[in-house]
């Protein structure tokens, strides 16, 4: 039994992180979420695309480069804001280079994804357990995790242009005056 069960006086914290969270902006959230997006299909795409027989096909070996091309930058990205270093080196606009970055990565995985659909032979290739087409199934996943990192990229290649620009933003906090 404690002291509220006995009619006394009980003392109980409440912790209010509110605050913390109020102050967070959504879209670095958003931001953020999207470059681990990239981290986690671009390691998948790498994964799948290692798995299968690349180094016969050139468009696969291209998918390849693209991949991990695009994850060791990602990664690069990530690291610089989670530490945030884009700070230290405030001459760079980082939200032009961002948009940038996104918007390659984007050609570069539709270039990726159109080439290997093209280069795909689903009737040939070994058969695993059961008489499938182990080859067939692993192009498939790997072109089904391009295509959903090549619209992740573009989703933050949209972001990272509305950044560049200063959409969602109003005067009063888009402006810095000196005046005390």
């Amino acid at each position: 039994m404690g002291p509220a069960d006995e009619g006394r006086a009980a003392d109980t914290v409440y912790p209010d992180f509110s605050f913390a969270f109020d102050t967070v902006s959504h879209k670095i959230r958003l931001d953020k979420l999207l470059m681990s997006g990239h981290e986690v299909l671009g390691l998948l795409v790498w994964a799948l695309i290692a798995d299968t027989t690349y180094h016969l096909h050139a468009a696969y070996g291209w998918v390849m480069f693209v991949s991990i091309f695009f994850w060791i930058v990602t990664v690069l990205f990530f690291v610089t804001y989670l530490l945030q270093l884009q700070l230290k080196f405030y001459v760079i606009p980082w939200p032009l280079v961002l948009m940038i970055f996104n918007a390659v990565a984007t050609v570069l995985y539709i270039t990726a994804f159109v080439t290997c659909a093209a280069a795909v032979q689903p009737t040939r290739g070994p058969r695993g357990w059961g008489g499938r087409r182990v080859h067939a199934w692993g192009v498939l996943l790997f072109q089904f995790f391009a295509c959903l990192a090549m619209v992740a990229y573009g989703a933050s290649t949209f972001f990272s242009f509305r950044a560049w620009k200063g959409l969602g933003s109003n005067a009063a906090t888009s402006q810095v005056t000196d005046h005390a």
